[in-house]
């Protein structure tokens, strides 16, 4: 009977962790109700950062006062679009968001639940991304101008700074009688100019390309 009556207890002690830790495994998960969207996650995860508004809403909610939707969801007033990738930051510690999401808004979202690390995070990568559309690089730009073969010696040096002869194309004479000091030339240079590369500003001398094909100087 004593056998009987311990091998009873050994089954009820079993049973009751089995309870135990099956409610502990159901306490785990916390519902939220972000602007509309449900989002299943674990008090863990929300607890990545214990200075963070999530962090405080699984540990003092009924300090918080917060409101639960009908299926016990905590209720957020914030845009579920850029919800996720806040949820992502913490479940793994990297940024993944889709492209038609902007960082500011993922930045504001940070903010709003004061998640430090990735406020950091969204920063650094705002920072690279306006230097990238900022970023410069050089691009030839053409000036063709027109003379004749007795002006040739004084074009060639009178180059301004900066520009370099590219091209002297010979484009025959006006005269019938023409002779090699009446002949007619294009002549082309060159010049290095710095552009946006989302092309938003280019340079002055930018307008002037080809504009003074014609022109005698």
């Amino acid at each position: 009977m004593a056998s009987q009556d311990r091998s009873n207890g050994n089954c009820n002690s079993s049973s009751n962790m089995d309870i135990n830790d099956s409610i502990s495994r159901k306490s785990e998960w916390v519902r939220l109700n972000v602007g509309g969207t449900t989002f299943l996650t674990t008090r863990t995860t929300l607890g990545r950062d214990q200075k963070s508004f999530l962090y405080r809403l699984v540990q003092e909610a009924a300090d918080l006062n917060t409101d639960k939707d009908t299926d016990g969801a905590f209720l957020i007033d914030r845009d579920p679009s850029y919800f996720g990738p806040v949820l992502n930051f913490l479940r793994h510690g990297k940024l993944v968001m889709n492209k038609d999401l902007a960082e500011e808004g993922v930045l504001e979202e940070a903010e709003f639940y004061n998640i430090t690390e990735l406020i950091k995070v969204v920063k650094e990568r705002i920072t690279e991304r306006d230097a990238k559309q900022n970023q410069t690089f050089l691009k030839n730009v053409y000036r063709v101008m027109q003379c004749s073969g007795q002006e040739l010696t004084q074009m060639v040096s009178t180059i301004p700074d900066g520009w370099k002869f590219e091209q002297l194309i010979n484009i025959g004479s006006h005269y019938n009688y023409g002779t090699e000091d009446h002949a007619e030339f294009l002549f082309v240079v060159s010049k290095e100019c710095p552009t946006l590369l989302n092309g938003s500003d280019e340079p002055s001398d930018r307008a002037k390309v080809l504009q003074l094909k014609g022109t005698r100087i």
